[in-house]
């Protein structure tokens, strides 16, 4: 049961346009968003690092994200955040069924998983859940892979779906049509 009701059109013209911003053009606004934007200061004031999050201007790939989107956003049990998420770019960046199951539940070991930077990135995204640091060994197979620059912002990706998981979780948001559930993969 949602906990914060999303709102509906027609919307105030403040609402109206910072929703407009937050979304590509001609996509309607999606739950989470329609939710954020019950306190507008918040939601304008996320639009500036989000924006970042999801731009070309981070300096990783849109696969790299997205490995460390799904996957913290797994961890944390979000399964709005992870839906969208699968519905929207699991495909344009080349995920496998098996490698979205491994995001969702499985481990940098399995052997969906390749290639040694994307293990990485799994191993950065759960060890930065589970103990919000890294170790001198992962942090010495992350140095193999990872600028300081795109470290940084890897760690950061994380901490903002952190961010993200639990608002959506806290406001128990509903999933998107159509979008995945745990139980699909």
């Amino acid at each position: 049961m949602t906990r914060i009701a999303p709102l509906e059109p027609p919307y105030d013209p403040d609402v109206a346009a910072r929703l407009e911003a937050m979304m590509p053009p001609g996509v309607p606004p999606i739950g989470l968003f329609r939710t954020f934007v019950r306190n507008l200061p918040m939601a304008t004031a996320m639009g500036g690092w989000g924006g970042y999050e999801l731009s070309r201007r981070l300096s990783i790939g849109m696969r790299d994200r997205e490995i460390v989107i799904d996957r913290t956003c797994a961890r944390c049990g979000c399964e709005y955040e992870w839906g969208v998420h699968i519905a929207f770019f699991a495909a344009r960046v080349g995920f496998t069924p098996d490698q979205v199951r491994s995001l969702t539940r499985g481990q940098a070991s399995d052997a969906c998983w390749t290639d040694e930077r994307d293990r990485v990135l799994i191993e950065v995204t759960d060890a930065l859940h589970d103990r919000a640091d890294l170790d001198d060994d992962l942090w010495q197979r992350v140095r193999r892979h990872l600028s300081d620059e795109q470290a940084l912002d890897v760690f950061l990706l994380a901490g903002w779906y952190h961010a993200i998981s639990y608002a959506a979780n806290g406001a128990r948001v509903a999933p998107e049509p159509g979008a995945p559930r745990f139980t699909d993969v």
